[in-house]
């Protein structure tokens, strides 16, 4: 069995491995519900992306009101320049320089672009701030953050908001085999609790949701579910699955049983 060890974010623990999102819910009431119901310690929230008046600031209040750390990221950016500068504003309005790095590069499937993705980065990791890049599931792109100073990467389980589930599992098992002091965090692609269940089975230590949740026809029931699977996932990679075989063996012994059944 292995050591259970709680999540660990640049030097800050959580009980809970699910990371939730804060965007595109109903209705202001069931994004609360289903933060609560995932049981989350953590949540996300992207400036670029919300009102700084009137609505933005009840927002923000409800956000407060969950009494959950804040997770900003620079969602909707396309340049490092841009990346940056939103960087610096979220460390201003929410007091905290944790910054989860998204820079997209491909508008069709939003994938990250990692060559701008590594320049930003360093950028701000030079500028005091802890970044969690959220990238692809790329081993050399990966380990090129874990070697500029990133203590927890971000890989995707699939472009961002299709719920295709962990798409590439051998690249992801890969970058956890080969970087195994560094936090992994599944973000972008889950659609159901059994990816989330699959990527803690391979050891990844959380994982980041919001579209699989919002999107859900009952998002404070899915967001239950989430909480359940990823409890589930963690269990099993503490408990250590058995081995595969390639033929099958029997499950109850043959001592005891009649002969021409033995035979």
């Amino acid at each position: 069995m292995r050591e259970e060890k709680p999540l660990n974010i640049y030097g800050q623990t959580f009980e809970s491995r699910l990371l939730i999102g804060s965007a595109l819910y109903p209705s202001p009431q069931v994004m609360t519900d289903a933060i609560s119901a995932s049981q989350s310690q953590i949540v996300t929230v992207s400036l670029r992306r919300q009102n700084s008046v009137s609505a933005g600031e009840d927002f923000w209040q409800l956000i407060k009101d969950t009494g959950l750390t804040v997770l900003p990221n620079t969602a909707g950016c396309h340049s490092v320049k841009e990346a940056v500068t939103l960087a610096k504003m979220c460390r201003e309005v929410f007091a905290t320089d944790w910054i989860k790095l998204e820079l997209i590069g491909d508008e069709y499937n939003l994938q990250p672009d990692p060559v701008a993705l590594l320049e930003a980065t360093e950028l701000l990791l030079q500028d005091g701030f802890k970044v969690l890049p959220y990238c692809t599931d790329d081993l050399v792109l990966c380990q090129r953050l874990a070697a500029l100073g990133c203590e927890v990467l971000m890989p995707w389980g699939a472009p961002i908001g299709t719920g295709k589930g962990l798409l590439n599992p051998y690249n992801l098992a890969m970058i956890r085999q080969r970087l195994p002091d560094i936090t992994l965090i599944v973000d972008a692609g889950l659609g159901v609790p059994s990816h989330a269940c699959q990527a803690l089975e391979m050891g990844y230590d959380a994982v980041l949701l919001n579209s699989a949740i919002a999107g859900a026809g009952c998002p404070v029931k899915m967001a239950t579910a989430f909480n359940y699977a990823v409890q589930a996932g963690r269990a099993a990679y503490i408990a250590q699955a058995m081995p595969e075989k390639d033929v099958a063996a029997p499950s109850t012994p043959t001592m005891g049983m009649p002969f021409w059944h033995q035979n």
